[in-house]
């Protein structure tokens, strides 16, 4: 479909009350692969969109931000007629489902973030997500795959299920280095959310993953201290990509909640 200067991809699956599931950096909207399959069995429309210069969504542009996107899942949602959702974000994705409840407050039922971190990038971040962007347009993104799944992955994961190392792995050699670099400079310049957690007045589940390196506790807690009408969970076994090393448990997590809000 065609939003504004750009073609996105999504997948839109069963019927019932809607969910937006928002993909991480570097990724694309393969990753939500159980969670589609899963929620549109249990009596829920799960939408999954790769967004701007990700996956099969391309965009040419230096940067990509927050904004654009949240604006472009707006989009979507007009597309599809659907006034109000409950939105997924993972990572990255959980940037961008700030930005659409701030954009959109109205459009949003409830909020599900996953390896999620509230606070703006300080100027070391931004340093070197600059750095980062940089390098992947100089090199492409194959020199720097192997160094990438030790800090997105649980150790045991890493161990035992070489399907979704292999999973990761592919989605990210198959990511457009000018879609990444345009994702970093845009994180790089996104808003600091925190001063905006209480103004989330929907109910809220927070996920985290016990072993996730990227996104430490302390961001899972802050985020549930500042919205009233939170709850946080936390996996055992699952790092920064927890919907994909712990599907069942994260699932189970997702509909529970979603189950008491409706």
């Amino acid at each position: 479909m065609s939003l504004s200067e750009i073609e996105t991809a999504y997948d839109d699956a069963g019927s019932g009350p809607a969910v937006l599931l928002l993909h991480g950096f570097p990724f694309d909207r393969s990753m939500w692969r159980e969670q589609i399959d899963f929620l549109s069995a249990q009596g829920w429309r799960a939408i999954a969109t790769d967004l701007r210069g990700l996956g099969e969504t391309k965009y040419s542009g230096d940067v990509t931000t927050m904004e654009d996107m949240a604006r472009d899942v707006a989009a979507l949602m007009d597309d599809l007629e659907i006034d109000r959702a409950a939105v997924c974000g993972l990572s990255m994705g959980s940037y961008v489902a700030f930005e659409f409840a701030r954009l959109f407050p109205a459009r949003v039922r409830a909020l599900v973030l996953a390896g999620a971190r509230a606070q703006g990038a300080d100027e070391a971040e931004r340093k070197s997500r600059e750095d980062k962007a940089q390098d992947v347009l100089n090199d492409g993104i194959s020199p720097f795959v192997e160094a990438m799944l030790p800090d997105l992955l649980a150790p045991k994961t890493l161990a035992e299920k070489p399907v979704v190392v292999a999973r990761v792995r592919e989605m990210i050699l198959r990511t457009d280095p000018r879609g990444a670099a345009a994702a970093q400079r845009g994180m790089a310049a996104r808003r600091d959310y925190s001063a905006d957690l209480a103004d989330v007045s929907v109910p809220t589940l927070i996920i985290a993953g016990r072993e996730d390196v990227i996104r430490k506790p302390d961001d899972a807690e802050l985020i549930h201290r500042g919205i009233a009408k939170s709850v946080l969970a936390v996996i055992d076994d699952a790092g920064h990509l927890m919907n994909m090393e712990q599907p069942e448990v994260f699932n189970r997590m997702v509909v529970n909640f979603l189950r008491l809000i409706h």
